[in-house]
């Protein structure tokens, strides 16, 4: 044994450049180890390195002229200072050894209640590995599902995004994309003109004017990676952990019971006259801060979040600005998402209604208003966050009961000397 075990040691010695010797040496055996250790460390090293590296110099380079932050860099931008943990920096491929196949992040998230963000910006799936790349995909819906109501999860569309790749967006709470270098869409402009024969760019397809305009796909845009970013981590400032945790509290010098003399005037003594409803939402809320949720879709009704007194808050306001404040199909499905994400991480409500009712009309009619419109009803009726709502103005008809009524179990119901009803 021991001469097996020497020829061993000699053996390693010789590979570290050490000499042969004839039976065991505790000194130029501990040389061997620390040697040993050192290349082993000399060489994860130089791996690591090569995996900070990306795709090379060559392709930051590219990213970099195109206005764009490449992955990690965009990462270092919306993470505290050394609070990133990377996990598989080495995992190239397929390999399925050691369970390396198991998608770890979304479920330690859902485990440990911690938020998901996805910076999205990808050519799509390997096609090379065939219907393992489509079953990767699946893996990530089923989890966005699993997921959902539990932990908040955010999409930041920072590239292109084709194909299946679309879908986990879709699934997550909010997604917000960059103006001129991001896109979402099923098929690109080259498969719409050989079966639709229509010609479309990639911009007019899926970029972020059509999806924060059109689509309502997205819920706000922004002009560069760095801007997309820094707004991303005060956004996330709003939001909870997890349903299971409370809104953060951030301090407050905004005196909670300041006079808003302001308020007296915003309301026109003509009751067919616009005023901006955003007029009153930044009075009320702590020093005027307000991210509005899809400002430039359904713009006849706002919804995003604010502080009062230092407590997260949700607000929804009809917006006579727009279509005179009437609720139509687009601005229900607004709504109603908005309500239900609020009642699912326990934020409270807070309901702005200037309403003259549901916009008429056969679009409307043959589009299901009935059914959408019901959307908004039901998330408001099922929400058991403590609901505040303040009648400015009108609330007619149906709209008066959709819009957080006292019989839909709003906690407080106030009205205004001009609320008509």
């Amino acid at each position: 044994m021991a001469t097996c075990l020497g020829r061993a040691t000699a053996g390693l010695l010789k590979n570290y450049g050490l000499p042969a010797y004839r039976g065991l040496n505790t000194t130029l055996l501990r040389q061997c180890s620390i040697a040993h250790t050192l290349k082993v460390r000399d060489n994860i090293k130089k791996k690591r390195d090569a995996a900070m590296l990306g795709g090379g110099e060559k392709r930051i380079a590219a990213q970099h002229k195109k206005g764009k932050l490449t992955a990690r860099e965009r990462v270092a931008l919306l993470c505290d200072t050394g609070s990133f943990v990377e996990f598989d920096t080495f995992a190239e491929h397929t390999c399925s050894d050691f369970g390396m196949q198991n998608q770890k992040i979304m479920d330690q998230a859902m485990l440990v209640g911690a938020p998901v963000i996805g910076l999205n910006d990808s050519g799509g799936a390997r096609i090379q590995e065939g219907v393992e790349s489509l079953a990767g995909y699946a893996d990530i819906f089923q989890r966005n599902v699993l997921a959902s109501g539990v932990i908040p999860q955010i999409s930041l569309i920072m590239g292109p995004c084709a194909g299946g790749a679309v879908y986990s967006p879709a699934l997550t709470d909010f997604t917000f994309m960059v103006e001129d270098s991001s896109y979402l869409f099923i098929t690109g402009p080259d498969v719409v003109k050989a079966v639709t024969n229509e010609d479309v760019t990639q911009e007019e397809l899926g970029g972020a004017r059509t999806h924060t305009t059109l689509s309502g796909v997205a819920h706000k845009a922004f002009s560069n990676d760095v801007h997309a970013l820094l707004n991303l981590r005060s956004f996330m400032n709003f939001l909870p952990q997890s349903n299971q945790d409370p809104s953060p509290i951030r301090k407050c010098d905004d005196p909670w019971d300041r006079d808003v003399p302001g308020l007296d005037t915003v309301i026109p003594l003509e009751s067919t006259a616009a005023y901006n409803m955003l007029d009153v939402v930044h009075s009320i809320v702590d020093e005027g801060d307000f991210f509005e949720i899809m400002p430039n879709y359904a713009k006849n009704i706002i919804v995003g979040f604010a502080r009062m007194n230092g407590r997260t808050v949700g607000i929804v306001g009809n917006q006579p600005k727009s279509a005179a404040g009437c609720l139509d199909i687009n601005s229900s499905v607004k709504g109603a998402r908005f309500v239900r994400f609020c009642d699912a991480f326990n934020i409270p409500l807070v309901t702005f209604v200037d309403v003259p009712g549901f916009l008429p009309g056969t679009a409307q009619e043959y589009g299901g208003i009935i059914r959408h419109g019901a959307k908004l009803l039901f998330a408001y009726a099922e929400a058991t966050v403590p609901k505040i709502t303040v009648i400015t103005r009108k609330a007619y008809g149906g709209a008066y009961d959709v819009m957080s009524s006292k019989h839909l179990r709003g906690d407080m119901n106030y009205t205004w000397p001009t609320a008509e009803m």
